[in-house]
C-alpha cells in the first residue's frame, strides 16, 4: 500500500457535486453524500473510483483468499438470504465441526493454487467454548503455513475476541448485510447493533476487520448507499468490504430477487472504493455468474480483491482456471 495523500478533486459543473471525501461532515460521509456518488454519470464515477485507487494501490495487483465452509448449516438465524437457516427448505444438510486435518489439506491446496489468505466460515449465531477452542487451533495451524487467518464466526463476545487475537487471527469477517434502515428487512433475530457491537469487540482486541454487504437485496439505489455510509463511517472503516451479490437461493424468503443491474454492482464496487480508499474491495458472492466483461469493469471501478476457488461457503465460485485466464489477459497480477 502506498502513502500517496488522497486526491483532491475539481468538482465538475456539469455533473452532480461529488468529490473524493465528504464535504461538511466533519470526515463522515452522509448518506446523501454517498448517494450523489451513485448518480454521477457511469464514466466520470469510474475515472474518480480509478484515481483514488492509484493514489493508495498499486495498479493491476488483486489479492487472492479462499473460503472455506468448516461448519455447514443448522444455522438459528433467519437471515433472508442464506441456505443456511435451519427454519428453511433449502436442501442444505446441516454438518458438524471440521476436523482439523482436513481443513489443513484445503488450506495447504489453496496456498498452493495462490492463495494468500485463508477464511473459514461456521454457521452459528455465536461459537461455543468447545468449538472456540477446535477453531482457535485451526487458526494457528493455518499461520504456519505462512497463510494470512480469516474466521466468521457470528458473533462475538470481548473474550472471544481476545482469544482469538492470541492465537494469531489476522481478519475477523462480520457483514453488516445491508442499510441500516433496510436492516429488519433481511434479519429479525438481530440487530444490526449486534453486528456492530461484534465488530467493535473484534476492534478492540487488535485484529483487523472484514465488513461488507449484499446487494441485490431489493434495497434499491439509496439502500446501497446507505450501506456504504455504514461501512465508510467506522472508525476506521473495514481493511477488507467484500461486496456480494445475491445468490437466490430456493428456499430462503429472497430466492425471487431482483435481477441487479449490472451497472449498479460496478456503481457499488466503485463508490466502495471511492469513499473507503485505503481499504481492500473484494468481488465476494456471486462471481460465477458474472461474465469477464463485468468483472473487468469491477476491476476497473477499484476492486482489489477475489475469493479463489470453486466453491464459496455452500455456492458455486468462479473456476480457479478460469480466474488464471482472465488475470492473464487483463495483464492482473496476484498478491
Amino acid at each position: 500500500m502506498t502513502t500517496t495523500s488522497p486526491l483532491h478533486f475539481t468538482a465538475n459543473p456539469a455533473t452532480p457535486a461529488a468529490d473524493a471525501a465528504p464535504a461538511a461532515t466533519g470526515g463522515r460521509w452522509s448518506v446523501a453524500e454517498v448517494e450523489a456518488l451513485f448518480a454521477l454519470p457511469f464514466l466520470d464515477l469510474m475515472f474518480r473510483a480509478q484515481e483514488v485507487h492509484r493514489a493508495h494501490f498499486k495498479a493491476g495487483e488483486v489479492q487472492r483468499s479462499t473460503l472455506l465452509s468448516i461448519k455447514t448449516g443448522g444455522c438459528s438465524e433467519d437471515c433472508g438470504y442464506c441456505s443456511q437457516a435451519a427454519r428453511y427448505q433449502t436442501g442444505l444438510a446441516r454438518e458438524s465441526l471440521m476436523p482439523l486435518d482436513e481443513v489443513m489439506e484445503r488450506a495447504r491446496a489453496a496456498k498452493a493454487d495462490g492463495s494468500s489468505r485463508f477464511c473459514m466460515g461456521a454457521a452459528w449465531r455465536s461459537p461455543k467454548e468447545k468449538d472456540l477452542a477446535a477453531v482457535i487451533e485451526m487458526v494457528r495451524e493455518v499461520k504456519k503455513l505462512g497463510l494470512e487467518t480469516c474466521v466468521t464466526l457470528g458473533m462475538l463476545d470481548g473474550e472471544q475476541a481476545r482469544r482469538l487475537a492470541e492465537a494469531g487471527l489476522d481478519y475477523y469477517n462480520h457483514n453488516i448485510d445491508t442499510a441500516p434502515d433496510y436492516y429488519g428487512e433481511i434479519v429479525t433475530t438481530h440487530t444490526l447493533q449486534d453486528r456492530l457491537d461484534t465488530i467493535e469487540q473484534v476492534r478492540d482486541a487488535g485484529i483487523n476487520v472484514c465488513s461488507g454487504g449484499i446487494v441485490g437485496m431489493g434495497e434499491g439505489q439509496l439502500g446501497r448507499a446507505g450501506l456504504i455510509a455504514q461501512l465508510a463511517n467506522m472508525t476506521p472503516p473495514p481493511e477488507s468490504v467484500p461486496i456480494n451479490k445475491l445468490i437466490p437461493f430456493p428456499g430462503t424468503p429472497l430466492a425471487e430477487g431482483e435481477t441487479l443491474d449490472p451497472f449498479d454492482f460496478v456503481r457499488t464496487v466503485a463508490v466502495a472504493r471511492i469513499t473507503m480508499p485505503e481499504s481492500f474491495v473484494r468481488l465476494s458472492a456471486g462471481r460465477e455468474q458474472m461474465s469477464d466483461e463485468l468483472q473487468a469493469l469491477c476491476f476497473m471501478a477499484g476492486a482489489n480483491s477475489i475469493f479463489y476457488g470453486g466453491r464459496l461457503l455452500t455456492a458455486d465460485n468462479a473456476d480457479a482456471s478460469d480466474d488464471t485466464q482472465l488475470f492473464a489477459r487483463l495483464g492482473l497480477v496476484s498478491i
